[in-house]
């Protein structure tokens, strides 16, 4: 019984030392043997490849391991990575080639571009022109044969009154008898006419737009009911809120025609 135990003994204590005994061995041999450094080798296609080995000892049954990269595809039976070949896709044209054709297509771009707004442009200014039945009352022509001397007529002119009035040679004399101290806003009646037996002016009260009374008011010439403006036989203003004198439109005299815008 004695011998038995003191065998089992025997053999722990052997086990303990040989179990310490492999374990400060593995370390040692491990410090010693460090991981291989990277290596450079031509395999047999005569490509260059990198492999960086990391080995433990063989002897204590450490797992052998290779990182390896390649420009072309290896087999994976030598213990490398497969890599593929992207020289396929790679791109051929120089860098010449490439600029020419952005610079292409920038200044296609902008063309096309400056094109599309143009007929934007047009379409929009085409449509905000007048219609052909507003151009058409853009002139109006009056027979001046047909009004007598000492009456007026009215007619219209894109959308507006204008009287013209067939002055006496009495009128035109009081016209210019007027001193232009005596004027709100002073005008010669020889800058409102072209010629003196004609007025031409725009029925349009210059103070609030109203449509005044012709051969009425304190002058003989022209009264605004809404708010008491007088105007002379000239078309000025001698009385009452208005500032300024009728308005003149542009008109020409050929004749027995007239042709008013």
């Amino acid at each position: 019984m004695a011998t038995t135990m003191f065998n089992r003994t025997a053999v722990n204590s052997m086990a303990v030392a040989v179990g310490s005994t492999l374990r400060n061995a593995t370390r040692a041999t491990t410090k010693a043997a460090p991981a291989q450094a990277c290596r450079t080798v031509i395999t047999r296609d005569g490509v260059l490849q990198n492999r960086t080995a990391l080995m433990a000892a063989s002897r204590f049954g450490a797992q052998q391991r290779f990182i390896s990269s390649s420009s072309s595809s290896a087999p994976v039976g030598d213990g490398t990575t497969q890599i593929p070949n992207f020289g396929d896709y790679m791109k051929t044209s120089s860098d010449d080639t490439s600029r020419a054709f952005a610079y292409m297509m920038v200044g296609t771009t902008g063309v096309l571009t400056m094109a599309a707004a143009k007929a934007t442009v047009h379409d929009f200014l085409s449509n905000m022109s007048a219609s052909a039945d507003v151009l058409a009352l853009a002139k109006v022509e009056v027979d001046l044969a047909a009004i007598p001397e000492g009456k007026n007529i009215v007619v219209k002119w894109r959308g507006k009154p204008v009287f013209i009035r067939h002055r006496t040679v009495g009128e035109i004399d009081e016209a210019n008898a007027v001193s232009l101290t005596d004027l709100r806003d002073p005008q010669p009646d020889s800058a409102r006419v072209q010629q003196p037996e004609w007025l031409v002016m725009l029925g349009i009260c210059t103070h609030l737009g109203c449509v005044p009374i012709g051969e009425a008011g304190d002058y003989g010439g022209w009264f605004c009911p809404c708010h008491g403006s007088h105007y002379d036989i000239s078309g000025r203003i001698r009385k009452g809120p208005a500032p300024l004198n009728l308005e003149v439109p542009q008109y020409a005299i050929d004749g027995d025609k007239l042709t008013i815008g």
